[in-house]
């Protein structure tokens, strides 16, 4: 490889790890943020909880890689063609390759680790965070049920309990079921313990009442109790049995699944469309490098550049990546699309070939381009004038006082 080839490559790796390490931060806190309730409600360790969540990591990576790569060669190549180096390069007498072959090696790297990531790593920690959820369930009796504290236990069933001994009885207990939308029922007990009955979990409560009071009539009977068992295995006999969908499941598996998976029995086109998925999306780095490539990988003067290269890279590139989605997504329910997701890719590749090597170039319409400069230069003076109102108003409110 040559030194302005290492050269290129060096930036745009540099400017990937930045992007991508920022976007995969980000990402990874929404995805914490809309699941904190595991940690909060079913009463796991900290440590636990950073495992739970580390596990949502490889299913984003496919997802932020390709857009990381299209903003690192659109970023790169952009200042490079500012800073004249494009026009040096080509001045030099350096062929066109010298831009496009470390960028598309980048890529291509970039692409097999994607399918590696979606196909091995991915259904891997898929399978252990189902694993930790169903083991969390099944463990719910111990980590929930804490001393003065109201704690969901399940949907419209609420648990407090006084205190716990330690030879494991509890002491004071109050349970309020509201899963039928008829019945309300509250139970209260002086004590009881949690025993296991045939392998199944029940809640024995001793010296207490129930209250059972009719949600349309509002009318309460109250029955009183010497021993009481309240069944809980309906609660945690999930941590036994593990569902698993298409997307846990490996490459291997998906290529020839069991006949007798009840997933697969309900929904066989499902696990067809997440196999000729997983075959495409990897593909998605190489196409995005490419759109890159044809929008910034010429050196042009700032009269041509109307709209910044790196907008109409990453908007052709959302365009790109939605179509390849939506399709994806139909194909779960209409096989005749599966080929299409194959289309999209190698049709986008094939054009960008054809543009890079023809020698034209790809970019908006003048007149588009001139538009959207136009709305962009009015939304920028009209900003400026809101602050220079806003500074003047500052300015006048501090005289006077």
């Amino acid at each position: 490889m040559k030194l302005i080839e290492r050269y290129i490559l060096r930036r745009v790796g540099i400017m990937f790890l930045a992007v991508f390490c920022a976007a995969i931060g980000i990402t990874w806190t929404v995805q914490v943020l809309q699941r904190i309730n595991f940690l909060t409600s079913s009463g796991q360790s900290l440590a636990t909880a950073i495992q739970f969540f580390s596990l949502f990591i490889p299913s984003v990576i496919p997802l932020v890689m390709p857009f990381a790569l299209v903003i690192a060669i659109t970023q790169t190549l952009s200042t490079m063609n500012q800073d004249s180096e494009l026009v040096v390069i080509n001045a030099s007498g350096s062929p066109r390759t010298a831009v496009i072959r470390p960028i598309l090696m980048f890529a291509a790297v970039l692409s097999v680790a994607s399918f590696l990531v979606a196909n091995f790593v991915d259904p891997y920690a898929r399978y252990n965070m189902r694993s930790m959820l169903a083991n969390a369930s099944a463990d719910l009796l111990n980590v929930v049920i804490q001393e003065g504290n109201f704690r969901k236990f399940s949907d419209n069933i609420y648990i407090q309990i006084a205190e716990r001994t330690t030879d494991g009885s509890i002491g004071g207990m109050f349970i309020s079921d509201s899963r039928d939308p008829n019945i309300d029922l509250v139970y209260y007990a002086l004590n009881g313990a949690i025993a296991n009955n045939n392998g199944s979990d029940v809640l024995l409560m001793n010296n207490g009442e129930i209250q059972r009071r009719d949600v349309k009539t509002g009318s309460v009977s109250i029955i009183k109790f010497d021993q009481y068992a309240f069944d809980l295995s309906q609660f945690t006999d999930v941590g036994g049995d593990m569902v698993l969908y298409a997307k846990d499941r490996h490459l291997s598996y998906l290529m020839n699944p069991d006949k007798n998976d009840p997933t697969f029995q309900t929904k066989p086109l499902q696990y067809r469309a997440e196999l000729h998925k997983r075959l495409s999306n990897w593909l998605y780095p190489f196409v995005f490098a490419m759109i890159a490539l044809v929008l910034a990988g010429d050196a042009r003067s700032h009269r041509e550049a109307r709209v910044s290269a790196s907008f109409s890279a990453i908007s052709l590139s959302l365009v790109v990546y939605w179509a390849g989605y939506f399709v994806s997504d139909r194909a779960e329910k209409n096989a005749a699309l599966i080929p299409v997701m194959y289309l999209i890719p190698f049709g986008v590749i094939a054009l960008c070939l054809y543009v890079l090597f023809s020698g034209r170039s790809l970019s908006l319409p003048a007149s588009w381009s001139d538009k959207i400069q136009d709305i962009s230069e009015h939304m920028a003076s009209r900003f400026r004038g809101i602050t220079e109102r806003i500074t003047g108003r500052n300015k006048t409110s501090g005289g006077q006082s």
